[in-house]
């Protein structure tokens, strides 16, 4: 009888171990059914790298990371930034042109306007070596607003009065408690007017256009993508397919083989653009617009 027990018992502790972990190993499985290579082509590591910049730029950290890691690849030959996005707060707006521009002395980069290239979206694309927009996408708006609430009527009504020690003439401008003061707006504006003094010489820099003519592509125009083309904002009208035919042809790639993108990411990346979406309707700021 031990004989037979110790004869089976690699097979019986195999049973109870199974028995044991089994929710465990259930659970192994199916994560390594998920992200198991599909086929040979998943075994090859991808030539190109689709970068998507959606809805709101408010926080960019994430997109910069992308593109750089995607310098940094060896076996990454080009990159295609792929934006549906109607602008958003200035500075991370040039992060992102800034990231791109790094990027393009490395690798070549094509932007592909998948939906709305406006404002600081357009900014973020400047110094890609290619524009391509699809046929139906707005572009441009090039121009900076400032905007806030007056809440002064409304805070009558409920009786709430705001009150605050400051040091500085201009240290409570832009307060929603009251209008602005003129002495307010024109220091509003001039932060307003130098920023668009930035982006348009930065527009012009980069897509080779005249700066003295800067009211043709700028000055907020909303253009379709033809009259994008026609004023110089962007390279060629076409689809995705277009854009990655011309960012392989640029790499020199002849097997073109993309990175995909994760399901979960993906919609990570929608939830927090509806996230900025609502922090921004309460909380506004400089944004170009």
């Amino acid at each position: 009888m031990q004989f037979i027990k110790k004869l089976f018992s690699p097979i019986l502790a195999t049973m109870k171990f199974i028995q044991e972990h089994f929710k465990a190993m259930v659970f192994l499985l199916i994560v390594f059914l998920i992200f198991a290579p599909q086929s040979k082509e998943d075994l090859k590591p991808n030539n190109l790298e689709e970068v998507y910049l959606v809805g709101p730029i408010m926080e960019t950290s994430e997109v910069i990371e992308q593109i750089d890691a995607a310098v940094a690849n060896q076996f990454v030959k080009g990159i295609l930034l792929n934006i549906d996005s109607a602008g958003g707060a200035v500075a991370p707006s040039i992060e992102v042109a800034y990231a791109l521009k790094r990027a393009r002395e490395k690798k070549p980069v094509v932007v592909y306007a998948s939906g709305t290239l406006a404002s600081g979206s357009y900014y973020a694309s400047i110094w890609a070596n290619e524009i391509v927009a699809n046929p139906g996408s707005m572009v441009g708006s090039i121009g900076v607003i400032m905007q806030g609430a007056n809440v002064s009527e409304l805070m009558d009504k409920i009786g709430i009065k705001s009150q605050s020690i400051q040091a500085g003439k201009y240290k409570k401008i832009g307060a929603s408690d009251r209008e602005w003061t003129d002495y307010e707006i024109n220091e509003l504006n001039k932060v307003i007017q130098g920023t668009y003094d930035l982006f348009t010489t930065d527009v012009a820099k980069a897509r080779g256009l005249d700066i003295n003519k800067r009211d043709m592509f700028a000055d907020a125009h909303i253009f379709t993508a033809k009259q994008a083309k026609d004023v110089g904002l962007i390279d060629s009208i076409g689809v995705k397919y277009d854009a990655k035919e011309k960012l392989a042809k640029l790499s020199g790639v002849r097997e073109q083989i993309w990175n995909k993108e994760n399901k979960i990411d993906k919609f990570m990346k929608k939830f927090s653009a509806q996230t900025a979406v609502t922090i921004h309707t309460y909380f506004p700021s400089l944004v170009m617009k």
